[in-house]
């Protein structure tokens, strides 16, 4: 709606005794506005209807506002630090808690190149997938582009998204889960949809996908959809029906031309083109055609197309990125791998429930289902009693998970019971031991699995040589000063080793165990639990800690106690703990398997060491290229016939050998081949044609208007220094003494009343707070130091910074004039969701000369007079002399600073413009105006030495 002319958006008005600068969601009848030199939480409704409010002007500095000469650096900090609508080409740098490396900045300028935006983020494990995808969803936000926007992902991942939006991003999002939906919908009329009434969620997609919950999430679907894990939802040979439901529902969300999609995943190629060529449908409907020869003469345009659209990169990619190095740890696996051998009694164990699976699944009677059920169940079997006694003796006891099945569900649940798949349900957790108890089983069957569950139960601890072998990995990791994750298949396996490790450890560790039994934020409560006294401690966790939480903070090392049947989940735990942020330059990885166990040894040789050494030689994941059958019976008759070479003549047992070696040939062979082609795709969209240059200046443009984090820590330190506050600098860190001599309104400034410890840069150590630019701690002393300055009752008289100084310097040759200017700029667009948009930018500016014909310096010499410090005393009556002097040449300066806003305004709109060229010029920023008359915070006389 148009506003009166007097109250425009980013014009200032009096009202309830102070200033305040009117905000663009203003009416004629209600006027929204923010305190000059407040926050946005301070943000406040006034009705011209019933209050005093009158049109008011920013007052200039003058006799009152002498002090110390050194404020001006202080005062353009605490203003620019006070702002979350900064200037410059992007509008959410000054509302976000992170500073974002310049890596980063890729795939949002990528994004801002594509209306709609349509984007794959496929970078590696660990890069921060998450914080680019929320980048540019933020930044559309921001713009005006979109009003909501919802997060799909599986279950499990949902809360740790909601905490990175919240904690990061200030995105407070609703969760809408199987466990959330009846409360959210309890107090809503029936016309109205969670998504009418929350703008910003995280939903579980498996929750989503069912048929009415689908229809009212693509009727009510936000402008802009987040799809994590988007592998999960593609189409191929062999997909199970859940994995088809994703698919259809995004298919669905997509072909809306005009919504916003950014699909995020580190694994986009399964090794299924066509499953691949189904994710990047979600882009455009004709990637769904792509010629399978992307790099045949003539598809030059096909891949520039494409490359639009896809951003892909290694680590390497990105660790020396524009002179900027992004840290990450050096993983280390233990060479050679530790190994266990079976004791006696466990050995008759395992071989006598390896004879036992082999007659089960040889069984030709009963119809298909009961035969796949077996086999399944024999395959479920043989993963527990290789996981602990503990898992065995469950799973002997429990009726077969996938029993339970329809017949069309009976692969899906077996896959992702047995191998470790992750394409059906969230109804099932993943880790608990599926059971071997089938409805076909004969009344023989049932009692050998309770014998055999008897004879799992009678195994002691010290009977079993891979527990026994593992406390000791462990004990010498805790010896190095490591903190590791045990990672183990099943919930029963993770239970009996943390309750024997703690037993060995004789208490002096600390262990838990988080399965998934615990709801995630338990899980996350725990682990808190455990890491926040000094000491050593031990996490054992089952996969469920495998996505979701990050553990870098805490932990720097992992033990897979169970070998998993999908190389991909060993990526993924150890991606826990080696990614960015993780502050211990080396991560220990231990692969831990059994010697005589013929199903580690075929993990390990077919699996674990192929996708290691291709991870080694290329720095890149490439998933298994086989359906999940054809791996498990390699893997099983691998198991079988390795038992059966050891007792039997060599003879009798060649011609199977020669043709499980020519099918693990096949297998690594076509693994090669899918490796080779994901290094041809990950080089091709790595986006090394994105010129760094084009980055380099958008990232300097970013960092003139906001700042980065070496400017708010030397802001920090030297408002403590000013204020007199005790505190010790250690690099990149600071430790704050506060007490009760502390002045209270300094406490209240930081919201802290006890000693702390901050860092300015990520990571943070457990006891530390992170003090980025939008931090409580940060926007607090900011706006003190800003309201001292400008509001003259503030701080009892004495004030952190001032606005009008005078001193002698050896930087100015004759009399300068220093001004810290704050523009402000009304942004409008003839369409979009937000019509106006209000920022700010506050820079130094200097002149010598009269102010009728002022010579202008430029920037960076006006930035680098922001240094000057008094060189000598100056008498009272020169300082009285120069203060009456910037009396009467303020205001003409003001009036010509009218013309520099015009020519700002017009850069901010042209920035604007060339990182959004893809949006029709109907809805660009198609004017900037800058509201007049500037405010002139500061003035700063230099005067030659």
């Amino acid at each position: 709606m148009t506003m009166a002319l007097q109250f425009e958006p980013g014009s200032l008005i009096h009202a309830r005794g102070r200033e305040w600068v009117v905000l663009p969601e203003s009416t004629d009848d209600l006027i929204l506005a923010r305190p000059v030199g407040g926050l946005d939480e301070e943000t406040a409704g006034i009705i011209p209807a019933i209050e005093s409010v009158q049109s008011s002007s920013f007052p200039l500095p003058g006799r009152g506002d002498l002090g110390d000469s050194f404020s001006g650096r202080l005062l353009r900090d605490a203003a620019r630090l006070s702002t979350r609508a900064a200037a410059g080409p992007f509008r959410s740098f000054g509302r976000i808690a992170v500073e974002p490396r310049p890596y980063q900045l890729v795939p949002l300028i990528m994004a801002l190149k594509l209306n709609p935006v349509r984007l794959l983020i496929a970078d590696d494990v660990g890069i921060g997938k998450t914080v680019e995808a929320v980048l540019i969803a933020r930044e559309l936000l921001d713009r005006g582009e979109i009003r909501r926007f919802t997060v799909l992902c599986p279950p499990h991942l949902a809360e740790q998204w909601q905490l990175e939006l919240s904690q990061k991003f200030h995105i407070e999002a609703e969760l809408i889960l199987s466990g959330t939906i009846q409360r959210l919908e309890r107090d809503l009329p029936l016309d109205i949809s969670v998504f009418d009434r929350y703008p910003f969620t995280v939903v579980s997609a498996d929750f989503i996908k069912t048929s009415r919950r689908a229809e009212d999430f693509i009727n009510k679907c936000p402008e802009l959809v987040i799809v994590d894990e988007a592998h999960g939802c593609t189409v191929g040979d062999g997909s199970g029906r859940a994995r088809q439901q994703r698919f259809e529902l995004l298919r669905r969300i997509t072909s809306e031309e005009s919504r916003h999609v950014i699909l995020v995943t580190a694994t986009p190629h399964s090794g299924n083109e066509q499953a691949f060529r189904s994710l990047l449908s979600l882009l455009r409907k004709e990637f769904a055609d792509l010629p399978l020869d992307l790099d045949a003469k003539g598809r030059e345009g096909i891949r520039r197309k494409l490359a639009r659209h896809l951003v892909q990169r290694r680590r390497a990619d990105i660790r020396h990125y524009l002179e900027a190095d992004t840290a990450f740890p050096e993983r280390k696996d233990k060479v050679p791998e530790p190994t266990y051998t079976f004791t006696e009694p466990y050995r008759k164990f395992f071989n006598d429930i390896l004879s036992f699976v082999e007659g089960y699944v040889s069984d030709e009677e009963g119809s298909w289902r009961h035969r796949r059920v077996r086999y399944w169940s024999a395959l479920a079997l043989l993963r527990c009693v290789s996981s602990s006694p503990a898992a065995a003796a469950a799973t002997l006891r429990t009726r077969a998970a996938v029993d339970a099945a329809d017949d069309e569900a009976v692969e899906d649940v077996g896959r992702r019971t047995v191998l470790d798949q992750d394409d059906t349900d969230d109804a099932l957790p993943v880790d608990f031991s599926p059971g071997s108890d089938t409805e076909s089983a004969t009344d023989t069957v049932r009692r050998k699995l309770l014998e055999f569950a008897r004879r799992a139960e009678a195994i002691t601890p010290e009977q079993d040589n891979k527990l026994q072998g593992a406390i000791q990995e462990i004990q010498g990791l805790l010896d190095e000063g490591f903190h590791p994750v045990v990672f183990c298949r099943f919930i029963d396996t993770a239970r009996y080793v943390a309750e024997h490790l703690h037993t060995a450890l004789k208490g002096k560790v600390r262990v838990e165990a988080v399965t998934g039994t615990l709801p995630p934020a338990e899980r996350e409560a725990r682990i808190q639990a455990l890491v926040t006294e000094p000491g050593p401690y031990v996490l054992v966790a089952t996969d469920c800690l495998a996505e979701g939480i990050n553990l870098q903070d805490h932990f720097n090392a992992v033990l897979h106690y169970d070998l998993a049947w999908n190389p991909t989940r060993h990526e993924q735990r150890e991606g826990r703990v080696d990614r960015f942020g993780q502050k211990s330059p080396e991560v220990r990885v231990i692969t831990y398997y059994g010697q005589d166990n013929p199903i580690d040894k075929a993990i390990l040789d077919v699996l674990i060491r192929k996708h290691k050494r291709i991870k080694s030689d290329l720095g890149i994941i490439v998933t298994v290229p086989k359906s999940s059958e054809e791996i498990a019976e390699a893997l099983f008759e691998t198991a079988r016939h390795r038992r059966k070479e050891a007792a039997a003549p060599r003879q009798l047992v060649m011609p199977f050998v020669y043709d499980l070696e020519r099918k693990r040939k096949e297998l690594h062979q076509e693994w090669d081949s899918a490796s080779d082609r994901e290094k041809v795709s990950r080089s091709r969209f790595a986006q090394h044609a994105l010129d760094p240059d084009v980055v380099a200046g958008e990232l300097r443009s970013v960092r003139d208007a906001i700042g980065r984090s070496q400017d708010v820590a030397r802001f920090f330190r030297e408002t403590l220094q000013a204020a007199g506050i005790p505190h010790e600098m250690n690099g990149q860190a600071v430790k704050v003494h506060l007490g009760d001599v502390t002045p209270r309104s300094f406490r209240q400034a930081l919201g802290m009343d006890e000693p702390f410890t901050g860092r300015f840069e990520l990571p943070v150590d457990r006891d530390e707070i992170y003090l980025a630019r939008t931090s409580p701690v940060i926007e607090g002393l900011a706006g003190w130091v800003l309201d001292q300055a400008l509001n003259p009752l503030a701080g009892n008289g004495r004030r952190i910074a001032s606005r009008l100084g005078v001193m002698a310097t050896s930087l100015v040759s004759g009399r300068t004039t220093l001004l810290i200017v704050r523009f402000r700029y009304q942004m409008k667009r003839s369409t979009g969701v937000m019509e106006s948009l209000l920022c700010e930018e506050v820079v130094p500016m200097a002149c010598t000369g009269s102010s009728y014909d002022p010579v202008w310096l430029p920037a960076e010499e006006a930035e680098a007079l922001l240094d000057a410090v008094p060189e000598k005393n100056l008498p009272s009556t020169a300082v009285d002399q120069q203060t009456g002097l910037a009396e009467r040449t303020l205001p003409k300066l003001r009036e010509l600073l009218a013309s520099a806003a015009l020519e700002r305004a017009e850069k901010q709109r042209q920035a604007h413009e060339r990182v959004r060229e893809a949006v029709p010029a109907s809805s660009r920023i198609g004017h900037v105006e800058p509201v007049l008359p500037v405010d002139i915070l500061g003035a700063f006389i230099l005067l030659p030495r």
